[in-house]
């Protein structure tokens, strides 16, 4: 039989605790590495619950907001109708009154000329000389420079200068008998209205 030396038996043993040492160190870093997994997916998990929170609060904020400027629009559309009904209605009256302003300013100069034409009809109608016909017309002229002035209209004087924003030059002239720019001859009369001419005077212009 053979004998076994003490020295081998001790080495052998302490090969069998030192390989049983390592063993354990394996499966403790093992077990910390799954361990520290777990946490890291715990920390993952809580940090994505928070990025939903934050976006689902984010939604929420913009459809306040979205729904807040749908308020706003519909408040200016309805105004916008408003305003244009509004508008509508201020140009329809607007003309409705112009249009009654024209009405009763023809019916005002139509009043005036009324009398004049019976008096030409009258001048006509007369059986008479020359003189008695020139007499009806000079009347109907007077008639008709009365009407002009109850309906503010007066005739443009031509006394003075030439002023081209009353008096339209038709023709030219070289005489020494007028002044530089002076209305030699007039050759149709014109009327104003206030400060609004109704009509230019045609004239003749001295150079």
């Amino acid at each position: 039989m053979k004998e076994v030396n003490s020295d081998q038996v001790n080495e052998k043993d302490e090969v069998n605790a030192s390989e049983n040492i390592t063993d354990n160190v394996e499966e403790t870093e093992n077990v910390d590495e799954v361990l520290e997994g777990e946490v890291l997916e715990d920390i993952e998990f809580e940090s994505g619950n928070d990025n939903v929170t934050s976006f689902k609060d984010e939604m929420i904020k913009l459809k306040n907001e979205n729904s807040k400027l749908n308020n706003e629009l519909d408040a200016l559309k309805e105004r916008l109708l408003r305003l244009n009904a509004e508008y509508d209605n201020f140009r329809k009256r607007t003309s409705k009154e112009k249009e009654g302003i024209y009405t009763d300013a023809c019916e005002d100069v139509l009043k005036e000329m009324f009398p004049v034409l019976d008096n030409l009809e009258r001048a006509v109608a007369v059986e008479g000389s020359v003189d008695d016909l020139k007499k009806g017309v000079d009347m109907t002229i007077r008639q008709f420079k009365n009407a002009f002035e109850k309906l503010g209209v007066e005739e443009i004087d031509t006394t003075g200068e030439f002023d081209p924003n009353l008096h339209q030059a038709v023709m030219h002239i070289e005489d020494e008998n007028f002044n530089k720019n002076s209305i030699a001859e007039v050759f149709q009369k014109g009327y104003k209205k206030g400060d609004k001419v109704l009509r230019f005077t045609m004239v003749k212009v001295a150079n």
